[in-house]
């Protein structure tokens, strides 16, 4: 069984798990509604029936959840089994009787992978750069999409200095105590936000809501997104024109592109494979 927690002892991991088995709390039908509108955008339908998801490093299982609703049937794995005890949370509670198979694993066990089989939709958004071996674990991710298949990816924008600084920051994040962690989210918090009234920046930070606050993009929230970026590490970033190569070589053609605007953040890909590309292995 694949466990991360020593990692997370060490401060070389973030506990993304604990962090997602906090915001599965505030997952409400709206939440799903978001999330299955920020797949259907890209996916340009919004009926996957008949069609297989596999969602590698699931989190919140959120987005697994949405995949079901839209008619998929779906595959989850993690490599936190908090993040397993999650997904797993959430789908006894929205979602009992689903064809939805959640599981522990790795985007980098290479004999784990290759079980896996293939599928119509694998979808990896904002994990791969969280594995310490982006370019492996895209490689990995893609050799799991079916013939005529896509792949939904979000990766870390390269922000060349900025993003070495904010490295230092999740490293360091991982390795202080609780005192120190929180102030960092405070300092970053300010930096992020700082544009906006410092009050308004305390309240992402508590997780205050407002009546006039508008709804999370892809169903997300905003203190448990600000958590999840400041202690986010392992982390890797990559330039656009580095993915399309990396991808293009592997037989895949872009479909979909949804940049932060050279600012911090990830950029959204979406790749079909090519018309007569066979899958790897």
């Amino acid at each position: 069984m694949i466990d991360g927690r020593q990692e997370v002892l060490d401060g070389d991991r973030f506990a993304f798990g604990n962090n997602w088995r906090a915001f599965i709390e505030l997952v409400d039908e709206g939440r799903i509604k978001a999330a299955a509108g920020s797949l259907a955008g890209p996916l340009g339908t919004t009926d996957l029936t008949g069609r297989t998801f596999l969602d590698v490093g699931c989190g919140s299982g959120l987005f697994s959840l949405a995949a079901h609703r839209m008619g998929a049937r779906v595959r989850s794995f993690d490599y936190d089994p908090d993040s397993v005890a999650a997904t797993l949370a959430l789908r006894d509670r929205f979602a009992p009787d689903a064809d939805w198979t959640v599981s522990t694993g790795s985007i980098l066990d290479e004999e784990g992978v290759a079980g896996l089989g293939r599928y119509d939709i694998v979808y990896s958004w904002g994990v791969l750069h969280h594995t310490g071996e982006l370019w492996r674990a895209m490689d990995n991710a893609a050799g799991l999409v079916a013939p005529d298949g896509l792949l939904f990816i979000s990766i870390y924008n390269d922000q060349g200095l900025e993003s070495r600084m904010w490295r230092r920051v999740k490293r360091r994040y991982n390795r202080s105590g609780a005192l120190a962690r929180r102030m960092l989210v405070l300092g970053s918090a300010a930096y992020l936000y700082r544009r906006k009234p410092l009050a308004t920046a305390l309240r992402m930070v508590r997780g205050e809501t407002t009546l006039v606050r508008p709804p999370r993009a892809r169903g997300m929230s905003v203190r448990h997104d600000l958590v999840d970026w400041v202690g986010g590490y392992p982390f890797e970033v990559a330039k656009p024109e580095e993915v399309f190569a990396f991808m293009r070589e592997r037989g895949f053609e872009l479909r979909h592109l949804k940049t932060c605007a050279g600012g911090i953040g990830c950029n959204e890909y979406l790749f079909e494979r090519a018309s007569g590309t066979p899958a790897r292995g």
